[in-house]
């Protein structure tokens, strides 16, 4: 297995996945939406995407979205979606993709990696505390729901 950042002609491969990952979350499958979203994301340099692949098959992917903090002054990623493919769950994908998007948070001087996963998402949950993620507790998170 090797880990690396996809580059925009990889972008049907990341798509495919970015597309299970949204029918994981109940939302229709829509391939060629999908394949505009990534591609438009990392064209305008929006984010950056790490994929694990083996013998040419992807396995899984993360997507980082940068963010600021403005009180300390630095940047932050935001590691927004993680996805394995079924077939390949418990075999250390995760693992690999977590262990790139710290490394590039060192790389480029990040103040964190912040994360959210569903209440209900315990397997998620025990992966990232492993990791040494800690469940925020000074802060609550609220949001406004503009569109759907």
């Amino acid at each position: 297995m090797r880990v690396f950042q996809a580059k925009t002609s990889e972008v049907k491969e990341v798509a495919k996945l970015f597309d299970q990952y949204r029918v994981f979350y109940k939302q229709e499958s829509n391939i060629e939406a999908a394949e505009a979203f990534i591609l438009e994301r990392m064209e305008n340099n929006e984010s950056v995407i790490f994929v694990v692949e083996e013998e040419g098959e992807f396995l899984g992917f993360t997507q980082l979205y940068p963010s600021f903090s403005s009180v300390s002054m630095k940047r932050l990623w935001i590691l927004n979606d993680l996805f394995v493919a079924k077939t390949a769950r418990n075999k250390g994908v995760a693992q690999y993709l977590l262990d790139a998007a710290k490394q590039f948070a060192i790389e480029t001087s990040a103040k964190s990696l912040d994360l959210q996963t569903a209440n209900d998402n315990y397997s998620a949950q025990a992966l990232y505390e492993k990791n040494g993620y800690e469940l925020e507790k000074d802060f609550r998170s609220y949001s406004l729901l503009i569109g759907n």
